[in-house]
């Protein structure tokens, strides 16, 4: 199975830091964002990455390469060379999609570039009952921070992701940025259309085709220079 990091954003809130450094580049204990992940996702097994790119993008080609001193392949989706900007998630993921799929029932992990989850283990156990299931995504949630206690979606007695209400614990949680997501979750959408996730995977729930869990390990979205010097001072927080 393959997978797709998001690093196409332009992180307005990360200014003045991002106006040099595309966001996924930025350090956390020694070690650019992006570079977490692609890690994990080689212990995994994950061979093959596309990374989908607008903001500064030159950079963060030139910090990765083609990802053999990672012992993967890495292909670059360029939407601000072949389109002026960012396609938000569901366009960036309609771009690439040729790259992480053969047909439209094949499946890969989806992960945003700027979120910070060292104990995050892409399973590919896990990746290959979803394969075999028939839905269209798994995404995982996490406990609402600070800054958006309202949270995304639920999740009821079934483990399936709720749309409009909470879940079976009586709250609604906040998505993670870690998904399984099946070829189809973007069906419709033009390659080089923008277009958001959010309201597909709203969509998909309420027809019972995403099933979802609550991850409780440490979990950051690094979006402001305050919370990436809070997180790098934090000890263990690699651990």
């Amino acid at each position: 199975m393959k997978a797709i990091i998001l690093a196409a954003g332009r992180g307005e809130r990360m200014r003045p830091l991002s106006d040099t450094t595309p966001k996924p580049l930025l350090s956390v204990h020694g070690k650019p964002l992006i570079e977490w992940h692609i890690e994990a996702l080689a212990r995994a097994g994950v061979r093959e990455m596309v990374i989908n790119t607008a903001w500064l993008e030159d950079r963060i080609v030139a910090a990765l390469g083609d990802g053999s001193r990672y012992g993967v392949s890495i292909r670059y989706s360029l939407e601000g060379r072949d389109h002026g900007g960012a396609l938000e998630t569901a366009g960036g993921i309609a771009k690439a999609l040729p790259w992480l799929v053969e047909q439209g029932t094949d499946s890969f992990w989806v992960v945003s570039g700027d979120i910070y989850a060292p104990g995050f283990r892409f399973d590919p156990e896990q990746a290959q009952r979803f394969a075999a299931s028939g839905l269209m995504a798994h995404v995982w949630l996490v406990p609402n921070p600070p800054y958006h206690q309202k949270g995304d979606f639920g999740i009821d007695a079934q483990g399936y992701g709720l749309a409009d209400t909470p879940g079976v614990d009586g709250l609604r949680h906040t998505y993670a940025n870690y998904a399984l997501c099946r070829a189809g979750i973007v069906a419709g959408i033009v390659p080089g259309e923008r277009a958001p996730l959010g309201p597909l995977l709203y969509e998909h729930m309420r027809r019972r085709q995403i099933t979802a869990e609550l991850y409780q390990g440490s979990w950051h979205n690094v979006g402001t220079p305050e919370q990436l010097a809070e997180l790098n001072e934090l000890k263990n927080a690699h651990g």
